[in-house]
């Protein structure tokens, strides 16, 4: 079974209209450094919003695990994404509180050395870029993927065509490309 999430989500609207078109994730970026950062308290308000079959995903970058665990119960979130270079015994201290993803920013096929050290419930695997930590929205060279033994469920991350142009602005969601995106992941 597919799974559908949107990422970047920082205000109600957006997440209660990608809600309503039946996502299984929704993401919140609590990177500062990020365009679509998003506050903790705005996060709670959100998730109030939504229905408890959504996934409630915090998307962090090299954070300080008390701070994680914090914003987690301030947001109320119950799936933690880690998008720098966290290491496989600090991914797996938030199990099992949390289900846990790892992104792998994908370069070459060198880039998955270390994928399968990680106990946690997703892989994501994102574009490589030296300037951005994610959320590029460019596509990775899926060949390098190609015979590698994969041992959890896969997120793909950026340039999946519809999936890329699902925002105006950035942090700010179009309802019609969100819907024509999870109209054509539905189909496959």
């Amino acid at each position: 079974m597919t799974l559908i999430k949107i990422c970047g989500i920082t205000n109600k609207i957006d997440a209660v209209n990608a809600a309503s078109l039946g996502v299984d994730m929704l993401g919140f970026v609590f990177y500062e450094n990020s365009k679509r950062y998003v506050s903790p308290e705005i996060v709670r308000d959100i998730v109030s919003e939504l229905p408890d079959s959504i996934a409630k995903v915090g998307v962090f970058v090299d954070e300080d695990k008390d701070k994680v665990l914090a914003i987690a119960e301030e947001a109320g979130l119950d799936t933690l994404q880690f998008h720098g270079d966290e290491t496989p015994s600090y991914c797996a201290g938030f199990k099992p509180d949390y289900k846990v993803i790892k992104a792998f920013r994908l370069k070459d096929r060198k880039s998955l050395k270390d994928v399968n050290d990680y106990d946690v419930d997703f892989d994501l695997f994102d574009t490589y870029r030296s300037d951005d930590v994610g959320g590029t929205g460019q596509t990775f060279d899926w060949k390098i993927l190609k015979d590698f033994e994969l041992l959890r469920p896969e997120i793909l991350s950026g340039g999946l065509n519809a999936a890329t142009g699902v925002e105006e602005s950035y942090g700010k969601k179009s309802l019609k490309l969100m819907k024509r995106f999870v109209e054509e992941v539905r189909k496959v």
